[in-house]
């Protein structure tokens, strides 16, 4: 999944498609190591922190390659597939991680964490540990940040509606509430859900609310369910909530501009990821102060709240791995946090990985209003269980299988179509049924 869109900082972030500390580039000696990430603030921050800390401390250069998501995840696979080994440590995910270690591209850590006693690995979250862990029990990366999923709302909005919202609601409450709100100020439309098309954009909010109207992409022996009643219902409801109560140009609405309407009080409520709230609440945001935060609403599921991490994963062709590990250490490590907290400010935690995080007054201090709201998201979701019935891969928000990026995106063209009018639900259901079953067969097989 790629959930995560930062705003604020996205435009001088895209510009910095390219950046280097130490020597520059992929290259260097053998004390130094060669990172191939993304170009998200909060590892903006680390490539700015790394030459007068890590490398300091070290003696180890760290050669940076940034680039933006879609670019930097073909580059990873390029070269972590072919074991071409010209990076040592790359950022993945949760989606990658069980994917490659399978392949035997990834380094395990197992070892690496035994030996260096300052890492603290029990004080990773358990459903960030267990989603960077492979069918071998063995950890193959290591969490940067993590984020789950839940409602952000216009708290004086509602109130001036008279209107309360559950900490749990239903997705039925949150579609009357947004029609009551909708037009409660001028300009502004009830909900913002992404509409924009891509496996990690519109399918990633979407995901949860099929798995928890009942739905599911393939059942546990690999029968395709997209034309299924109940992953019909979730689509039709999303669909509609989002046509009659959503944002202005909801097809192209990801979570940069969702965040941007959420900003600029185009709209009272939105439903994305749990990292949103620091934008929302940090000091020269228009909005901060006002909001409310509620768990991810459900319909048949007790927790409907997705899971991801960006983490480092160190290449099994490497030939640098001590000097890896101790940078990955570093970077995923409690006294990172506290370098950002002290030089940067708490609101810039590289938050949702680590136990701890939520026993730092200072932190606690400064994401009050939705740091506990965060925690319990993370701690509820379910990545090997997220519905009502046995899943045949891991995976709240996609489907922990390689075919995955491809029939997400194109499933979610034909229902950003939906949101757009020029096709019907049936008709994106219908087609999508069709790709999915293709990939279907195909597990079946095996």
């Amino acid at each position: 999944m790629k959930p995560l869109r930062y705003g604020g900082l996205l435009a001088a972030v895209l510009l910095a498609t390219t950046a280097c500390a130490g020597a520059g580039g992929a290259g260097g000696g053998q004390n130094s190591i060669n990172v191939l990430m993304v170009n998200n603030p909060q590892l903006l921050d680390l490539q700015k922190l790394t030459a007068d800390n890590f490398t300091k401390d070290t003696g180890i250069t760290v050669n940076f390659t940034v680039l933006p998501e879609n670019d930097v995840r073909d580059k990873i696979s390029q070269d972590f597939s072919s074991q071409a080994g010209q990076y040592d440590v790359a950022t993945i995910s949760n989606y990658e991680t069980p994917i490659y270690a399978e392949n035997g591209w990834l380094t395990p850590l197992d070892d690496f964490v035994a030996k260096d006693t300052a890492f603290d690995q029990d004080d990773i979250l358990e459903p960030i540990r267990q989603s960077l862990t492979a069918a071998d029990g063995k950890v193959y990366a290591q969490p940067f940040y993590g984020e789950s999923s839940f409602l952000m709302y216009r708290k004086d909005v509602l109130d001036a509606k008279g209107l309360t919202m559950p900490e749990r609601p239903t997705w039925q409450q949150v579609a009357d509430i947004a029609a009551r709100v909708d037009g409660a100020q001028p300009g502004m439309k009830g909900i913002c859900l992404r509409g924009q098309p891509g496996w990690g954009q519109l399918m990633a909010p979407l995901t949860t609310v099929v798995n928890t109207f009942g739905g599911t992409w393939f059942t546990e022996d690999w029968q395709a369910q997209l034309d299924a009643p109940e992953f019909k219902q979730a689509t039709e409801f999303y669909v509609d909530l989002v046509r009659a109560h959503g944002e202005a140009g909801a097809p192209q609405a990801g979570f940069a501009e969702c965040l941007n309407n959420m900003t600029q009080g185009k709209v009272a409520m939105w439903y994305d990821a749990t990292v949103a709230a620091g934008l929302l609440e940090a000091d020269d945001s228009p909005v901060k102060g006002k909001l409310g935060f509620a768990q991810a609403p459900v319909v048949r599921t007790e927790s409907s709240a997705w899971l991801y991490t960006w983490a480092f994963g160190i290449q099994k062709a490497g030939k640098k791995a001590e000097n890896a590990w101790k940078f990955v250490s570093w970077a995923s490590g409690k006294g990172y946090e506290e370098l950002v907290g002290r030089t940067l400010g708490w609101s810039r935690l590289p938050d949702g990985k680590r136990k701890s995080t939520y026993q730092r007054p200072e932190y606690l201090a400064a994401g009050g209003s939705f740091a506990k709201q965060a925690e319990v998201a993370i701690a509820s979701a379910r990545p090997t269980d997220p519905g009502v019935q046995p899943r045949p891969a891991s995976g709240i928000q996609f489907v922990g299988i390689p075919e995955f990026t491809d029939l997400g995106t194109q499933v979610s063209q034909k229902i950003s179509a939906a949101i757009a009018g020029s096709t019907t639900v049936d008709a994106a259901l219908r087609e999508s049924q069709a790709l999915a079953e293709v990939v279907a067969e195909k597990h079946r097989g095996k």
